[in-house]
């Protein structure tokens, strides 16, 4: 006899980020789920999107890390709401952490709450966390064939955000072949190549997720 473990906790985690998704939209809160392996740069993406939107929203953060708040601080440090979440070893969050890092946030006066989920190109695909949208970063020097190796986190994102564009003639990317990869996984997500630390490419990343919070306002 086998005994299939994971879809109870799925089944609990859906229920719990089905409330979550209606207590969002009940206050008009946009919820961006961002995945990413670590070192893509997902912190200096969400400073360079804060940095974008800050004048028309207002965002929170929700960092999720295996241990440390040091991405909370350096979000904290921008004046932008941040609650962190430490899983104790877990390689993702789930829609309970939501919900109590969410109880600490002033919904009546957000409108983007940006997640950054633990650095992991599995598990976290899998739960749902009430949000509105998951999107992808990945960073040049992880090279072109991640949709190869990883194609489930490239079909649930809406968007893809490429990172660390700058650093193209370093490594050997190749940007042709990462493009055709991903439209054959999900052929409606664009792709924003940005670099974050240096703003360039951010404002069209930027404008694309304005026009989805004004969607739902």
């Amino acid at each position: 006899m086998q005994i299939d473990l994971k879809q109870p906790i799925l089944q609990k985690n859906d229920e719990l980020a089905a409330e979550l998704r209606a207590r969002f939209a009940e206050h008009h809160v946009f919820v961006l789920d961002l995945l990413a392996s670590p070192g893509s740069g997902k912190t200096s993406t969400i400073l360079a999107t804060i940095d974008a939107l800050r004048d028309e929203f207002n965002i929170a953060v929700i960092e999720g890390d295996i241990a440390s708040n040091v991405d909370a601080e350096k979000i904290k440090a921008q004046g932008i709401a941040a609650v962190q979440i430490n899983t104790g070893g877990a390689c993702h969050l789930e829609s309970a952490m939501i919900k109590r890092a969410v109880d600490a946030l002033d919904l009546e006066r957000l409108d983007l709450i940006i997640v950054e989920n633990v650095g992991n190109l599995v598990c976290p695909t899998d739960f749902d966390l009430g949000e509105n949208a998951k999107v992808m970063i990945l960073s040049v020097p992880e090279g072109h064939d991640k949709p190869l190796k990883y194609p489930g986190v490239f079909q649930v994102a809406e968007a893809v955000v490429l990172n660390k564009v700058d650093t193209m003639s370093v490594f050997d990317f190749d940007r042709e072949a990462f493009d055709a990869s991903v439209r054959q996984l999900n052929p409606t997500a664009p792709i924003f190549p940005i670099a974050a630390t240096k703003g360039e490419g951010v404002e069209e990343w930027a404008e694309w997720l304005a026009e989805r919070i004004r969607e739902i306002q």
